[in-house]
């Protein structure tokens, strides 16, 4: 398995020297793979506890994406990926599971580079990954990425704001939050951990990670072990620790701050004959564990 803290520190070494939105600017065109190994029990049941998944079951839809994580970090922080690591914000996700997947799988996985695309705010990347079994695509995911600097103004706009949805419950957050899904997922990026690592990247305090608010939100669903597709934005992250709300109205999600500001927004699609709607006693306030 890569490891992240050394794609970390090579991505931060690496950085300084790559320039977002050269017009010449080209992708590795090369894909990076794992063998096929099974979810190793103990990370992923501290996955399951910080996000609130089912103790036992199918793995969560999610969990391929924090598998993969190591090497689609191995191919941004490499010497021929044209953007530099350092400030890259995930904008969204996309994941399809093709079949229901079970910790016992051995999953082989593959992560490449598929386009690059003009941003408002600068150049947007998508990762791609994919997990098979034996050779069959089971699980596939796309992930943007985008990298920040000065831009033409005729890109497109801003997307329009979403209407709230009905509020559920409440989540308070505490400040060590990324420090322990950064211990269950490997992601120990400095941003999520303590202020002062935070500080360095231009945040007043630690940002919990995007995956798990992506996660902590699918776990809230009645029968979460049926979705088949999650498509999720990134619009603000969430400074920790903090209060914010899910709302949901069965298919579509949110998480809003207590100021009103959507962080997250996102929609899902269950196996057919899935139960839709949310879990019982709305407005029930809980922290980030449940």
């Amino acid at each position: 398995m890569p490891s992240l803290l050394l794609s970390l520190a090579r991505g931060a070494l690496t950085s300084p020297f790559k320039r977002a939105g050269r017009p010449d600017a080209t992708l590795p065109a090369g894909r990076l793979h794992l063998p096929a190994a099974p979810a190793a029990p103990g990370p992923l049941a501290a996955y399951r506890r910080i996000c609130s998944f089912a103790e036992a079951g199918p793995l969560p839809v999610t969990y391929p994406h924090v598998l993969a994580f190591p090497l689609a970090m191995r191919l941004m922080t490499g010497r021929h990926f044209p953007l530099p690591v350092t400030g890259l914000v995930h904008t969204w996700i996309e994941i399809t599971a093709h079949r229901t997947l079970h910790p016992t799988d051995a999953l082989e996985l593959t992560v490449y580079a598929e386009t690059l695309t003009p941003h408002r705010r600068g150049t947007e990347v998508t990762v791609v990954t994919e997990a098979r079994l034996a050779d069959e695509l089971v699980w596939e995911s796309r992930s943007g990425y985008l990298s920040r600097h000065a831009t033409r103004t005729d890109t497109a706009p801003a997307a329009a704001p979403e209407p709230p949805l009905p509020a559920v419950t409440e989540w308070r957050l505490p400040a060590g939050i990324g420090r322990r899904y950064g211990a269950a997922s490997g992601d120990r990026n400095p941003i999520h951990l303590y202020p002062l690592t935070a500080r360095l990247f231009g945040f007043p305090r630690a940002i919990a990670h995007g995956m798990w608010t992506v996660a902590r939100c699918l776990a809230e669903a009645p029968q979460p072990h049926l979705i088949r597709s999650v498509r999720a934005a990134f619009r603000a992250p969430v400074l920790l620790p903090g209060t914010v709300t899910y709302a949901s109205d069965g298919t579509a999600f949110q998480l809003r701050g207590a100021d009103g500001r959507v962080h997250l927004t996102g929609t899902t699609e269950a196996e057919p004959g899935a139960t839709p709607g949310r879990r019982p006693a709305p407005g029930a306030t809980r922290d980030g564990r449940s």
